[in-house]
């Protein structure tokens, strides 16, 4: 498989290898994905050469085979379960806006804020993907006030997670099954952005308050499989506080 490797604009491929330290017919079989035990450090190489972030980094490692993955999983017989820790956690925060998600976003468990604001639309036997709404869902996609730059930061965060698995079955097929539902999820998958989501803002269009900012957080399962706690939170003395408070109640 190819690693994808991409010349930063302006410089030619002898000139990156050049930076890199490494031979042009080197550089050249790496970017054909014909190149077998590439070592951590040419892989670091590349990267300053290229100019990427940490992310980035980690994500072309992962491509490079540098960072051993970690075996695809079984596909399951049923729906994937949530960490009860994460549930313990989701029902302890009543003034949080907390959901648990599985390693392919499909959301595993919610609290009641987070329904009002994400999901009161829905069904609630509906079974729930954060990027699936994002990309097909209506309300969802009126619910960002910036909703191209939350696109890109999912698609984004859905690559890193790819990079790090890139067999992993569910992964592929909801890559698969995006890419023919949404233009817009196509576009941005081919233009490869990827990051490591942790932590942010996201700005909100709420009934009745307007547009509203809440911070949230990135909590990762300590079973180590994916799943990921996400948390709303807003300062006082802020709308979003005052909206999470009113909503909670």
């Amino acid at each position: 498989m190819a690693y994808g490797i991409r010349r930063v604009p302006g410089l030619r491929r002898e000139e990156l290898a050049q930076l890199s330290g490494i031979s042009p017919t080197y550089y050249t079989r790496l970017e054909q994905g014909h190149a077998a035990n590439v070592s951590g450090s040419v892989i670091n190489a590349l990267a300053r050469a290229l100019g990427l972030d940490e992310d980035a980094t980690i994500y072309l490692h992962s491509l490079a085979g540098t960072i051993k993955e970690a075996p695809a999983p079984a596909a399951p017989a049923s729906p994937p379960a949530g960490d009860p820790l994460f549930e313990d956690v989701v029902a302890l925060m009543p003034s949080a806006a907390v959901f648990a998600m599985s390693r392919t976003n499909d959301v595993l468990a919610y609290n009641d804020l987070a329904g009002r604001i994400f999901f009161s639309h829905l069904d609630e036997c509906a079974p729930l993907n954060t990027h699936r709404l994002l990309f097909t869902d209506p309300y969802t996609r009126d619910l960002y006030s910036d909703w191209q730059w939350e696109a890109r930061l999912a698609v984004a965060s859905l690559r890193f997670m790819s990079g790090n698995s890139p067999h992993d079955p569910d992964i592929r097929n909801l890559v698969g099954e995006l890419s023919m539902a949404s233009r817009e999820f196509a576009k941005l998958w081919a233009e490869h952005p990827v990051t490591r989501c942790t932590r942010g803002r996201k700005s909100l269009i709420l009934p009745d308050w307007g547009t509203v900012e809440l911070d949230y957080h990135v909590l990762h399962s300590p079973l180590d499989d994916g799943q990921r706690l996400l948390v709303h939170t807003a300062p006082e003395g802020t709308v979003g506080y005052d909206a999470l408070r009113m909503l909670s109640d």
